[in-house]
């Protein structure tokens, strides 16, 4: 790891070397300067480089590397939203026509330019894949190039586009000439074909990706931005902590809740704590046994150690959650109902379904390595055994993991954690991707199906793109009947924790793009 970092200085020394066997420098170009590098210590690998169905962590590369026609800007912002490759955009007073006015002069990283073609093209691609967050797209009719730099959205209903086309996921515009006929297995090879600051020089999956700067960046170049990138895969909290301590790494997060006070006082660092847009959850398997029945899930949402876990496993950064939208995230509801930990009304509930003295078993999975989630799972299961349920914790690598739950219900978990953030900040992203109908389980791992739920949270998408507070009203219903089915768990909502070296400048977390650096904006 240390190799990588720090090659240029041995290759400095053997130019003096050479340089002076020679007689001098008089003869001899000067050496170029030291690139500027940054090292993010990234604690799990990255899924799926394809810009069209990534969804998950390769986010934090995808931001470097691509470019979406609006910007989601920080809380705070005296603006929702910003421009990006878009530089103004308007609808019809119906919501149902888009016209975004693109921004001129833009290459693409393999020199070709941006125009209204390569968003027809990147977008349409997207949608026939039909993968990851591809469903952002449902509301397009057709795509119209009204000339070079003017592409026009119509739709099939009313839909927020400048909000959708701000995801950081599924909205990235790329180079027609070279994505044509290339495959995901392209990409994951360390390709790419963006317009973004960043390109990648090399990847070697599970270990490291380089990122080196894109000189004909529209945005241009300063002293102190970053020449180079390097996301290292450091799984092993403890090792991604020594590296910020010791400087041999610049960012990173998910290290342990209890040990940032102590971090916040260690020379060299900075521990940001601000809200964020993510939660985690666990999905209550609605399709074999126990959990199939609706007074066994309630049963289960009253069994759950809530306090317990945000005070001790999250050292009280965390809040427990309401529903599945997020505190800070329009359309969350800090009255809806939560369930908290009450082990007689678990029994009560036990009895009604049949189960007086618990006498089952339920499997909890997580990712393997996220202590966290583990904890929970643990603490959970000290709670359950007092009601006769015997859980059982297991760890799985996350491709397993989603495999198990997508091959077949009738054998999958009962109960699947992980965490849920944006695809665009919306309460759509959250209540379609989870919980939704699906004729085939892609993220709905609960297999829940409500057919009264699927057409509520339909109505609120269409209706935000008209009138965002009435649409909210339509989202907290849709939670409502969430919470009453005891959907799943809703465990907590969490901060944003990241650890940045303080010789770095210019950092502001912005939640709609979760554990993302925009590098380009930082300084050293």
């Amino acid at each position: 790891m240390r190799q990588k970092i720090h090659f240029v200085i041995p290759l400095l020394a053997i130019s003096a070397m050479l340089i002076a066997a020679c007689g001098g420098a008089a003869d001899v170009e000067a050496p170029e300067a030291e690139p500027n590098i940054a090292i993010y210590a990234h604690p799990v690998t990255l899924p799926d480089l394809d810009p069209s169905p990534g969804f998950s962590d390769e986010n934090v590369v995808t931001t470097q590397v691509y470019e979406t026609l609006t910007f989601y800007n920080p809380p705070g912002s005296a603006e929702t939203l910003g421009p990006k490759l878009a530089t103004s955009w308007e609808s019809s007073a119906d919501a149902m026509t888009w016209t975004f006015n693109l921004r001129e002069g833009v290459k693409f990283h393999d020199g070709t330019d941006f125009n209204a073609e390569a968003v027809k093209f990147s977008i349409e691609r997207t949608m026939g894949i039909d993968l990851g967050a591809a469903y952002i797209y449902a509301p397009i009719e057709s795509i119209e190039v009204v000339d070079d730099l003017t592409v026009q959205f119509n739709l099939s209903f009313a839909a927020p586009m400048d909000l959708v086309l701000a995801s950081g996921y599924g909205a990235w515009i790329f180079s027609p000439t070279t994505v044509e006929g290339k495959d995901s297995a392209w990409f994951n090879e360390g390709n790419d074909a963006g317009t973004g600051p960043y390109t990648i020089e090399s990847y070697d999956p599970g270990q490291r990706l380089v990122l080196t700067r894109f000189d004909d960046y529209w945005g241009g170049w300063e002293a102190g931005q970053f020449d180079k990138v390097i996301i290292e895969t450091v799984e092993d909290r403890t090792v991604a902590e020594q590296m910020l301590r010791a400087g041999e790494a610049d960012f990173t997060y998910n290290l342990p809740f209890e040990n940032y006070a102590a971090l916040a006082d260690a020379p060299g660092v900075t521990v940001n704590i601000t809200p964020s847009f993510q939660n985690l959850l666990a999905l209550l398997n609605h399709r074999k046994g126990p959990t199939s029945d609706p007074l066994v899930r309630q049963a289960l949402s009253y069994s759950f150690p809530y306090k317990a876990v945000v005070e001790n496993l999250y050292a009280g950064l965390g809040t427990q959650a309401r529903g599945s939208i997020p505190a800070g995230m329009w359309g969350h509801d800090p009255g809806l109902l939560q369930y908290t930990l009450d082990l007689d009304k678990a029994r009560e509930l036990l009895d009604q379904a049949g189960y007086p003295d618990g006498g089952f078993e339920l499997s909890y999975t997580f990712v393997a390595g996220d202590l966290d989630e583990q904890q929970v799972g643990e603490l959970w299961r000290a709670e359950l055994a007092k009601l006769g349920i015997d859980l059982k914790v297991e760890g799985l690598q996350w491709e397993a993991q989603w495999d198990l739950a997508i091959s077949d219900p009738e054998s999958a978990q009962d109960a699947f954690s992980f965490y849920w953030w944006p695809d665009y900040v919306t309460p759509y992203g959250f209540l379609f991707g989870m919980f939704h109908s699906e004729d085939e389980p892609f993220f709905n791992l609960g297999y829940y199906d409500n057919p009264d739920f699927d057409a509520l949270i339909d109505e609120g998408n269409e209706v935000s793109g008209v009138d965002i507070d009435a649409a909210a009203d339509i989202f907290i219903e849709a939670q409502t009947m969430l919470v009453e089915d005891g959907a799943a768990i809703f465990i907590v909502d969490l901060p944003d924790i990241h650890v940045i070296r303080d010789d770095i400048t210019g950092y502001v977390n912005n939640p709609a793009y979760p554990h993302v650096a925009f590098w380009y904006d930082l300084r050293r």
